[in-house]
């Protein structure tokens, strides 16, 4: 079995997080805001992910103390993309387009809410930080935890229903670039 190892030297990370920060406005030389912050520590976070499609991270804070962590990865004790290859499956969009998706992994924001359950953390009136607007299953977890807003990196390609939930919802949605998330396979 092949163990996963991090593709990015800890001095590296470092850099992408810096590199992420000055993409925000050219704030490299100054201190960050509370989002920048945050954000670029789900990105140093995301590079323990074990599925290559999407090494997210996500960083669940309230009063600017981070309350719980998590990444995309296979469920405890069961082998990972890295190890065995991606479990693809196809989804059918309202629209009729189709794309795929890994359904090995436990998304980053599922595993960060499981982890504060599982140690005793609340999560009422916090704010999740991750790489992307999160799916219709991690958006409704979300709303149950009662997490109160949402900051994230980049749009996710199919965050229609997701944002219809979070707008009804009154929980604020901040995308902080105009990127959509994109995989290769992703058709």
């Amino acid at each position: 079995m092949k163990k996963h190892t991090p593709k990015k030297e800890p001095h590296k990370v470092a850099k992408t997080a810096q590199k992420y920060l000055s993409k925000l406005g050219g704030i490299e030389d100054t201190r960050p805001s509370w989002d920048e912050y945050f954000m670029a520590i789900t990105d140093v976070i995301g590079t323990r992910g074990t599925c290559d499609r999407g090494r997210a991270g996500c960083v669940i804070v309230k009063d600017k103390r981070i309350l719980a962590t998590g990444y995309v990865g296979a469920p405890a004790g069961l082998p990972h993309c890295d190890q065995v290859g991606h479990e693809m499956h196809k989804v059918v969009h309202e629209d009729g387009s189709e794309t795929m998706h890994c359904i090995r992994t436990t998304h980053a924001e599922q595993n960060a809410i499981a982890h504060a359950g599982r140690v005793g953390i609340a999560l009422d009136g916090s704010t999740l930080y991750c790489k992307m607007t999160p799916c219709y299953t991690c958006a409704k977890i979300i709303l149950n935890a009662g997490i109160k807003r949402i900051v994230v990196q980049k749009d996710y390609h199919a965050s229609k229903q997701s944002k219809r939930i979070f707008k009804e919802s009154k929980t604020p949605l901040a995308v902080l670039t105009e990127e959509t998330e994109t995989y290769a396979n992703m058709k």
